[in-house]
């Protein structure tokens, strides 16, 4: 009897608890325990234990997970000398298992390839699992389990491979693969166990996908005769025939380079295009899953073979069939079939995009057609359908993407003839349902059919003197009982086609009487504002003539029932509409759309004050509708007039400063305060200087001090960019130092808080661009730039970007002498002697330990910065931080010689993104 030692007592208690114990809070705790053990260095031992006791499936599954996650993360912990015989024990364990539970054989299969592609001197893995266990079926369920996984880790990115180390991992694996193909290849015809089968096919996918496997080598030996066979055959079952299914994708994935498999290719083209009857007979069998199956296989057919299909449609590997086969597809009654192709027609438009216009016609036009006839059917409603789909709705969410595709593909056969097209398909038909889903495809359509596309000739004046007008004299003389989804449609319509409304004036009433008895309805409220919106929008000077209406509309928003998000869109179309009207009109207004929102935050502030404290609704409504006003407000001053905004802020300033203390500790509702005091100040500019910038500023500093959100100091750099060097913007930056500092510092401080981050490197670089001398000389300066340095690791993007831009603006930074006072392009060069070496030093290790690759750019374009400023001293830092990397023997370790490499091509690079390419390929290493 094996002696249990404590730790593995502890943990069985554990697993225990977490499966069993009826307590919650019991559970939480033994989960968090097992967290932190799984971490501890005594895990190893203590997994191998119970991997031997084989207590339960439960505790010997969190043995075998544990045992793969060390492997995979902490495999420095062990000495070299042990990893052989942990090597024989996870074979050991795997063959003691096998009968245990195959999610346990699997996480044990998982452990091991991790560990061969840590192993150095473990060559050719997996021809040792094939000599260990290949002549004994018996094991042929774990041995495949095996082959499958190891070629999958092998781009694990959690593995610390270089790419020195990956590089010979798969030329181990390409020497290895005929060795792999021989044992399936003896398996596949004579397997008869489903399961066994499946793995099988999951296992050749999975080599298929490395991209090792000799492509021709595998097409004359016939293996995939197999996979082929039982997707002909739908009764077989549906695990099989996934398999089977995702065996033949992984092949046709693999082909890429179509000469150097050409025999694979053929193979499979011609394999493909026999499974035409095996879709016929799975629609027979109202086999859905069949059909998704057998789509996945077309649509990575044509994907392989878009070049081809492309370049040489209708010859050899480029056969247009292959187009008939996916709209086979499409044509299929659930519309989730038809949408993995979607993808493929997306691609096929954009290849076909810069072609020959009469050609790509001719050849893919009716391809398209067709294509389009079938997304109008699929985007059908129910005809017994009698409400608006909900937008959460996956079919809604199938339609949009839907419309996004005819949007996308409608060029290859001609918007006009397609809208044309589908419009003489609406006048044979009722406006019912089937009508109002020709008029959703059309919707998507017009985008492309504005005035200034390509698409003229005879039919593009058909369509702007005839169909256009026609359509939307049906729309608008459409009778209230009309199906509300067709109405629906009809208003969403009547806005895509406001460019055209805009040069056809005299439909303009005719237009706005429609919309407006639209707004009575609750359906139709919200796409009737915004189809409003779009009117105004475009349509700004003939609007001009209804902005008391327009006005009155806005103030009855909330009793139409028009959506929070429709109301922000129509106050957006208004205030652009309201923009181009004399500068006294424009004061008036915005003092009556301002006061209508301010007094409702007046009201919610004085019942607050009688109601415990709390807002009974939500003043983020209208804090955004202020937002959306200062925000589409554009004037230019003329003649020195005062600004028309400035008496509207200065009047709603008093309610909003009560409104933030009264919400100031809540931070969503402290960010739309912060947005909308952004717009305002935007807006109002230099005008409001004077009487509110130091106002606002202490307003912020204050709350900051006892509530710190970030939008504070977001708002403080919006402050910084518009008024510059103002003495009490100094003042300001000194209030929020402190406060900050005490956040980033606390433990995990700066990777708690990346809005913080974020918002304080913005804040800095404001006042790097607007006053350098002045910050530069602030008594916080040092402490910020030291915070930046640590900052580089932050993995969070937008608080990483900050930070790289920051320092960017620090070393780009320079500074007039005879204008800012004497010293100030001294003080700048001493900061970046200063500082520089650590910049480089601790931007390097960023990239090469911590952040991921989309980030790299920014940190090029820092280097870059200091290159131009002085590519000698670059040159040096950058030697001292090469120097400076680890260099323990590990597997993602580039060679001296690599290194020195990298260090010559970035100092000679031309431009900061050969900067980028080089440090990217140094951190594969």
């Amino acid at each position: 009897i094996m002696a249990v030692s404590q730790n593995a007592t502890n943990v069985l208690q554990a697993v225990t608890n977490l499966y069993h114990n009826p307590n919650p809070a019991e559970k939480e705790k033994a989960s968090k325990w097992l967290g932190e053990f799984q971490r501890s260095v005594f895990a190893w031992e203590t997994a191998d234990q119970l991997l031997r006791l084989k207590n339960d499936v439960e505790s010997t599954y969190f043995a075998a997970q544990t045992m793969r996650t060390k492997i995979l993360f902490s495999f420095r912990e062990l000495p070299p000398e042990t990893h052989d015989s942990l090597r024989e024990s996870l074979l050991s364990h795997i063959e003691q298992l096998a009968q245990m539970s195959p999610i346990l054989t699997t996480q044990l299969c998982l452990a091991v390839s991790n560990l061969a592609l840590q192993m150095p001197s473990w060559k050719m893995p997996a021809v040792t699992f094939i000599q260990k266990y290949g002549k004994d079926q018996s094991s042929l369920t774990y041995l495949l389990e095996l082959l499958t996984v190891l070629p999958e880790e092998v781009n694990n990115k959690s593995l610390r491979l270089g790419s020195n180390r990956r590089s010979e991992i798969i030329d181990q694996m390409e020497d290895s693969a005929p060795m792999v193909v021989e044992l399936l290849k003896t398996y596949i015809g004579v397997v008869s166990d489903e399961k066994i089968l499946a793995k099988i096919f999951k296992c050749l996918g999975s080599w298929f996908y490395l991209g090792v496997l000799p492509g021709n080598h595998v097409a004359r030996c016939k293996l995939l005769d197999v996979p082929f066979s039982v997707m002909k055959d739908v009764s077989m079952s549906s695990s099989l025939y996934e398999a089977a299914c995702g065996c033949i994708c992984a092949a046709l994935f693999s082909t890429e380079d179509v000469t150097k498999n050409s025999d694979l290719v053929h193979l499979l083209f011609e394999g493909t295009h026999s499974l035409r009857d095996a879709y016929h007979n799975a629609i027979a069998h109202e086999d859905t899953d069949k059909c998704l199956n057998l789509c996945r296989v077309f649509t990575e057919l044509a994907e392989s073979l878009l070049e081809m299909l492309v370049n040489m449609p209708g010859d050899g590997l480029g056969d247009l069939v292959t187009l008939d086969l996916l709209l086979l597809c499409n044509g299929h009654c659930q519309y989730e079939v038809a949408e993995i192709t979607f993808n493929l027609w997306y691609r096929m438009s954009e290849m076909l995009y810069s072609s020959d216009e009469d050609t790509v016609r001719r050849v893919f036009g009716p391809y398209i057609e067709r294509l389009v006839c079938s997304l109008v059917r699929h985007c059908q409603m129910e005809p017994d359908n009698d409400k608006i789909l909900d937008e959460n709705d996956d079919f809604s969410d199938f339609r949009s993407r839907a419309a996004e595709l005819v949007r996308d593909v409608v060029f290859l056969v001609g918007p006009t003839e397609c809208f044309i097209h589908l419009f003489s398909m609406l006048t044979s038909t009722t406006w019912d349902v089937t009508g109002g889903d020709h008029c959703f495809i059309m919707t998507s359509i017009i985008i492309n059919l504005q005035p200034g596309t390509t698409d003229h000739g005879s039919a593009s004046n058909r369509i702007e003197n005839t169909v256009v007008p026609q359509v939307l004299q049906a729309v608008l003389s459409l009778p209230p009982d009309t199906h509300i989804a067709v109405r629906h449609t009809s208003v969403k319509l009547v806005g895509e086609l406001s460019a055209w409304i805009e040069k056809h004036p005299e439909m303009l009433d005719h237009t706005l009487q429609f919309l407006t008895s639209a707004l009575q309805c609750q359906e139709l409220a919200s796409v009737a504002a915004t189809s409003l919106q779009y009117l105004c929008e475009v349509s700004y000077q003939h609007m001009a003539q209804h902005y008391s209406a327009l006005l009155q509309l806005i103030q009855v928003s909330d009793d139409l029932k028009v959506s929070t998000d429709a109301t922000l869109g129509l106050l957006k179309g208004v205030v652009t509409v309201l923009s181009h009207l004399p500068t006294h009109q424009i004061k008036e207004a915005v003092v009556h759309l301002c006061s209508s929102q301010v007094t409702v935050l007046s009201q919610q502030i004085n019942e607050n004050s009688s109601n415990s404290g709390h807002f009974t609704k939500d003043p983020t409504t209208w804090l955004d509708r202020l937002a959306a006003i200062f925000r589409n407000v554009k004037i230019t001053s003329q003649n020195g007039s005062v600004h028309p905004c400035k008496e509207p802020i200065e009047q709603m300033w008093p309610v909003l400063k009560c409104v933030l203390e009264k919400i100031k500790s809540e931070n969503r509702i402290v960010e739309r305060w912060c947005r909308c005091m952004r717009f305002a100040v935007r807006c109002a500019g230099r005008s409001i200087q004077n009487t509110m910038l130091s106002e606002i500023a202490g307003t912020i500093t204050s709350n900051y001090s006892t509530d710190p959100h970030s939008c504070f100091l977001y708002l403080g750099s919006i402050l910084v960019d518009e008024y510059g060097n103002d003495a009490s913007l100094s003042t300001m930056l000194s209030s929020f130092a402190e406060p900050t500092f005490k956040i980033l510092n606390e433990e995990n401080g700066l990777s708690d808080n990346p809005d913080t981050v974020d918002d304080l490197f913005r804040l800095c670089s404001r006042f790097l661009e607007k006053c350098p001398t002045a910050f530069l000389s602030h008594p916080a300066c040092p402490a910020l730039i030291d915070c930046a340095l640590v900052g580089l690791k932050h993995e969070h993007r937008d608080a990483n970007a900050s930070v790289t831009k920051f320092l960017r603006s620090v070393i780009e930074c320079r500074i007039d002498d005879s204008s800012s006072g004497d010293g100030g392009q001294h003080i700048i060069e001493q900061v970046i002697n200063s500082y520089g070496g650590q910049i480089v030093e601790q931007s390097l290790q960023a990239c090469l330990f911590h952040i991921p690759t989309y980030m790299y750019p920014d940190i090029a374009e820092l280097w870059w910065a200091i290159i131009e400023r002085n590519r000698q001293a670059f040159s040096a830092w950058f030697m001292s931080a090469l120097k400076n990397l680890p260099t323990e023997a590990t597997l993602a370790t580039a060679t001296p010689e690599q290194t020195m490499q990298f260090h010559a091509e970035v100092i000679i690079a031309a431009e900061w993104k050969n900067v980028s390419y080089h440090l990217r390929d140094f951190c594969r290493l």
